[in-house]
């Protein structure tokens, strides 16, 4: 009884004891029979397998205390799904007393904790106040129960007890805030405005009467340098011209496109040099510029396509 009182387990209380595989049966009947016996008969002691813990469907905060591991001689590990399990079904203010084997440092097997991540695993399962009771090298029992169920032969293993408890509040529960919205007092209020200024800053609709109010012309606040004409070539963008480019874009802005166009109007009319030009393909050259066009009277005004210049 001594050993369950230092569980905080005391009468009328529900408890729930949490075993798997390693845990060995005898021990398990008589760790039920000592609770059973402290919390008196109308409680109920629950015994739960570790692997079926999620599909109990036990209610909500249903246990005052949660015994996990705590058989002699178990291996107990425990996963994030069941520290979340376990944190759901104690009540509020309830306790959790769990025993683990842990490594002293980092290993090949990623099942086995730390003694230092056992406690955030706890804490972030939900549970407050996290602390460690207990730690001891394991028995040669539990050292041959963990070779045999979880393939660790490592000689670092310690056993730790530890003890967790659920906040005293439910998740999803809320509280009235108790806020003081006191009235200020005048002095603490905006500062006072000046009358006149406010009027001065005021329109109204007497505002809006052109007939009774002055209104300036505004040719008077042009100067003499504001009626100059602009010259029109300072009203261009920089020319892609000066930046190298020899055709207009699309869209031209700069006037490169104009001049190009102008250039085209007064370039004077290609020369014949031998003078059968105006004849017909027949009798022009090969590299005629008017080849392909029909043939025209002498001195008649031709105008070929730039890609025909170019040939040229």
């Amino acid at each position: 009884m001594a050993e369950m009182a230092a569980y905080g387990i005391s009468a009328g209380q529900r408890v729930a004891v949490i075993w798997d595989s390693s845990s060995p049966v005898e021990g398990l009947k008589n760790l039920v029979a000592k609770i059973q016996a402290l919390v008196g008969p109308e409680s109920r002691v629950s015994v739960e397998n570790i692997d079926q813990l999620s599909r109990s469907a036990h209610a909500a905060s249903s246990f005052d205390v949660v015994l996990s591991g705590m058989v002699p001689g178990s291996v107990t590990l425990h996963s994030v799904e069941v520290l979340a399990e376990i944190a759901r079904i104690l009540k509020p203010g309830g306790r959790v007393l769990l025993k683990e084997p842990v490594a002293a440092q980092i290993g090949d097997n990623n099942r086995i904790r730390t003694a230092a991540r056992l406690p955030t695993a706890l804490t972030l399962s939900g549970l407050v106040e996290v602390k460690e009771l207990q730690k001891e090298p394991l028995t040669p029992e539990e050292t041959q129960s963990v070779q045999e169920l979880l393939s660790y032969h490592g000689n670092d293993l310690l056993s730790v007890q530890m003890e967790g408890k659920k906040p005293n509040f439910e998740v999803g529960s809320s509280s009235q805030l108790k806020l003081s919205f006191a009235k200020k007092s005048a002095s603490s209020g905006k500062p006072a405005v000046d009358p006149a200024a406010a009027k001065l800053w005021t329109l109204s609709a007497n505002d809006m009467d052109d007939e009774g109010m002055d209104l300036l012309d505004s040719d008077e606040l042009l100067d003499s340098e504001d009626l100059k004409k602009p010259d029109p070539s300072s009203l261009k963008a920089p020319s892609c011209k000066e930046s190298g480019k020899k055709k207009a874009c699309k869209n031209c802005t700069c006037g490169l496109a104009e001049d190009l166009e102008q250039e085209k109007k007064e370039s004077p009319q290609p020369k014949s040099a031998c003078g059968n030009c105006y004849l017909g393909d027949a009798f022009r050259c090969a590299s005629c510029p008017y080849m392909g066009m029909p043939a025209f009277k002498p001195g008649e005004k031709i105008l070929l396509a730039e890609n025909n210049l170019h040939d040229a």
